[in-house]
């Protein structure tokens, strides 16, 4: 009997949540009350209230069930599949490095971009620093990995030095410059670690994870997958932990 509230319209289960929550219906429940609540008779919902009200279940307690009833009643956001790579006959999937565009040219307030390994800045950065400079309100931030080569001796503040100044004076295309971080981790030969993620967080909205670097071998060549979700709560997981990272300088600043 319960179950008729499960399967009301959303309209409907606003209603009754609200009707119950505020006092406007109260057990013991009755149908004129219930009409006036859900402004159309439906049936199945008084009797649904009583079982309710004889377990114990109190209106307002009863009203946040149902509320709880309707946010789980809304539909799942569906990802999309994200391929580099040769394409495959008779199966549909988006384009990595048409997301990463899409990503890039659509931000309207703010964009993270996180990736283990970048080559060709100028060209790889191009579209997202026009669109930096196209609206002045966007706030991007890059997280990217330094990489210290394999016989590589240098001070990790050399290696700091030395990559920003090749990232600022050549691989940066735009005079509006993003907040860009590092992992310390990744230039002290002490520690293991590396800032190894890739992800795109565009408006707090969507949310691209994938296997793929913002390199052309990535985009194009290599077989990469990814995932493509529209969904905000998602999306701002993601953020948080990000920003956690960086206020807890588990994530650096680049000097700039």
């Amino acid at each position: 009997m319960i179950d008729t509230l499960a399967i009301l319209p959303a309209h409907l289960r606003k209603r009754l949540a609200r009707a119950l929550s505020t006092g406007e219906l109260r057990a013991p429940y009755s149908a004129p009350e219930l009409l006036s609540a859900l402004g159309q008779p439906v049936p199945g919902v008084l009797s649904a209230l009583e079982a309710l009200s004889d377990l114990g279940v109190t209106d307002r307690a009863a009203g946040a069930w149902v509320r709880a009833l309707d946010q789980a009643a809304r539909p799942v956001p569906k990802p999309d599949l994200v391929w580099s790579g040769p394409e495959v006959p008779g199966l549909h999937a988006r384009d990595t490095r048409r997301v990463y565009d899409q990503l890039f040219s659509s931000a309207k307030r703010s964009l993270w971009a996180v990736s283990f390994a970048y080559f060709d800045g100028p060209q790889v950065f191009e579209q997202l620093a026009r669109r930096m400079e196209d609206v002045p309100e966007l706030r991007v931030k890059l997280l990217l990995n330094i990489h210290r080569g394999h016989k590589d001796t240098s001070s990790q503040d050399a290696l700091v030095r030395r990559f920003a100044v090749q990232f600022w004076q050549k691989d940066w295309p735009g005079n509006v410059r993003p907040a860009v971080y590092y992992d310390p981790r990744s230039v002290d030969p002490e520690v293991r670690g590396v800032l190894h993620a890739k992800t795109v967080v565009a408006d707090d909205k969507s949310v691209f994870i994938t296997s793929a670097n913002f390199t052309a071998a990535a985009l194009d060549d290599n077989i990469e997958l990814g995932l493509l979700v529209r969904d905000g709560p998602l999306a701002l997981r993601v953020v948080k932990h990000l920003r956690r990272l960086i206020d807890r300088r588990m994530l650096k600043a680049l000097p700039g």
